[in-house]
């Protein structure tokens, strides 16, 4: 008897306690100023090239732009991607071309993350749902990027294989 009591019990709260489970969405974070504040001059100095590079040569593909903001021994670990900075340019170069630039980064930035010489940009990423194709829901994407004499050294995401 108390063992189904307290199966009743814990599928009760279980239940009850679903809804407090459900995804919170992942919203982008408007104050970029405030993400690319450190108190630490470096700190703010590489995440202000990080998100330079982002919005002039990644979002607006001025890759014209890339030695300014990229090492030439560049490594990445993209899978899709060769490492080095002209691999970098060729690639993108294909998909990207040169765009206005803007004042902000246009992709919904939610955190702009400094440690030593690591600079992570978080984003929302909106993805359909597999279950149904007609709904959306957010999760996040990254960008990290190790600086090394004023210049982005190495990269990494979450990228997997493409065919």
């Amino acid at each position: 008897m108390f063992k189904s009591i307290a199966l009743f019990v814990i599928a009760t709260v279980f239940c009850l306690a679903l809804p407090a489970l459900a995804q919170v969405s992942v919203t982008a974070n408007p104050d970029h100023k405030a993400m690319l504040a450190s108190k630490d001059p470096k700190l703010a100095a590489n995440k202000k090239l990080v998100y330079d590079f982002w919005r002039e040569v990644f979002e607006a593909g001025h890759m014209e732009l890339a030695p300014q903001y990229m090492a030439e021994s560049y490594i990445q670990h993209n899978p899709n991607v060769a490492t080095g900075r002209k691999a970098f340019v060729d690639f993108f170069s294909q998909f990207k071309k040169p765009q206005p630039i803007v004042d902000k980064v246009t992709s919904p930035l939610v955190s702009i993350t400094a440690e030593g010489d690591l600079v992570t940009l978080t984003f929302v990423s909106e993805q359909k749902d597999p279950k149904d194709p007609t709904k959306t829901y957010t999760t996040t994407w990254f960008d990290m990027f190790r600086i090394e004499n004023g210049k982005i050294a190495e990269h990494w995401d979450c990228m997997t294989k493409m065919n």
